[in-house]
């Protein structure tokens, strides 16, 4: 019995693939399998204190970022219905803040060291963690724009 817990248990970077196929139709611009890995990362750095450097769930993201709040936004891909998020990409890009979607919001969830899944979330800049803060906020302004 041991053994099938272990195996149960699914790493954030298995199966991307077949996570992609689960994506709804506006999840542009999509984070790569190594871009996903690194934003992953970063969010598992910037949960160690999660009040200060991570702002998660839909409504706390929505009014940070209204309020001039500045960081990168990451949604899942796998949300339904669209209409929950479908408004954000626009108020973050005309916000100038970067964003970009990752195939699950369980990923995300599990990424920040909780068990429910994240519909969305900003982190925020820190100098613990600012080389690879500016290096994801890179990759994603070369990812290409939805319009």
């Amino acid at each position: 019995m041991k053994g099938d817990a272990d195996t149960s248990k699914v790493k954030l970077e298995d199966n991307y693939d077949e996570k992609i196929l689960n994506i709804n139709k506006i999840s542009n611009p999509l984070a790569s399998k190594k871009l996903a890995k690194k934003v992953y990362k970063l969010i598992k750095k910037a949960s160690k204190e999660r009040t200060k450097n991570i702002i998660n769930g839909l409504k706390d993201v929505q009014t940070r970022i209204r309020k001039g709040e500045r960081g990168i936004a990451i949604f899942a891909g796998d949300v339904f219905p669209l209409d929950i998020v479908c408004h954000l990409p626009a108020v973050c890009e005309e916000k100038d803040i970067q964003y970009c979607y990752t195939p699950s919001r369980q990923d995300l969830g599990t990424a920040m060291g909780v068990k429910r899944g994240s519909i969305v979330l900003m982190i925020r800049k820190n100098p613990d963690y600012k080389e690879l803060f500016d290096e994801v906020k890179e990759e994603i302004k070369k990812l290409p724009t939805p319009f």
